[in-house]
């Protein structure tokens, strides 16, 4: 018993330490992987998005915020679908009414039927008015034959009297609402349907 004692008890040679340095590398190598392995399956794990079509949603979400404030900062004295001119707002309409349901159709918007007040204004109309079709404005004679008056109540003014195309008006059967035909006015049967234009005061031009 003490002679087997003793061989347990006697330092080990050069091969004994050779395998224990060894055993001791192969553990620190299985431990060092391990951790470089967890590490990799943790970077990985981070990568992945928890709920793409959410996070899209929300990206989306905050673009069309930030554009609705940029627009509502912008400077603009007309409604996006109406034109500036000289310090009034004109809205062309895409569809067709006949001359009292433009009046209304107008005056729903908080405008009226449009008023000729300059030769500049006359321009700008007949040329946009031109490239649409016949376009109602608001001028009639409906209360008396050949007496015109605009919408507002406000008499035809002498000199705006040249716009009449030539012949015009003639009230060929009972023709008593004005329109922009061609290169000048023609009055027409106020049921027929056309296209018209409104006009209001541009609005002041200051960041909402």
């Amino acid at each position: 018993m003490s002679d087997f004692m003793a061989m347990r008890q006697r330092p080990q040679g050069p091969l004994g330490h050779l395998r224990s340095h060894l055993s001791l590398v192969l553990q620190l190598l299985c431990v060092l992987l391990c951790a470089v392995l967890l590490v990799a399956i943790l970077a990985q794990v981070s990568k992945v998005p928890s709920c793409p079509e959410q996070e899209s949603k929300e990206e989306l979400y905050q673009d069309l915020m930030q554009l609705k404030a940029g627009l509502a900062n912008l400077c603009r004295p007309c409604p996006w679908d109406w034109t500036f001119f000289q310090g009034h707002c004109y809205f062309f309409s895409k569809s067709q009414r006949n001359w009292h349901d433009s009046v209304s159709a107008c005056q729903d918007v908080g405008a009226q039927l449009v008023i000729v007040r300059s030769d500049e204004e006359q321009s700008f109309l007949q040329q946009t008015s031109k490239t649409v079709g016949h376009t109602w404005m608001g001028l009639s004679d409906l209360n008396k034959e050949g007496v015109w008056h605009w919408v507002d109540g406000s008499p035809l003014e002498l000199n705006f009297t040249k716009f009449w195309n030539r012949g015009e008006p003639n009230d060929i059967g009972g023709e008593d609402c004005a329109e922009f035909r061609g290169d000048g006015w023609n009055d027409s049967l106020c049921n027929g349907l056309r296209f018209w234009v409104c006009k209001r005061p541009a609005g002041s031009c200051t960041p909402q």
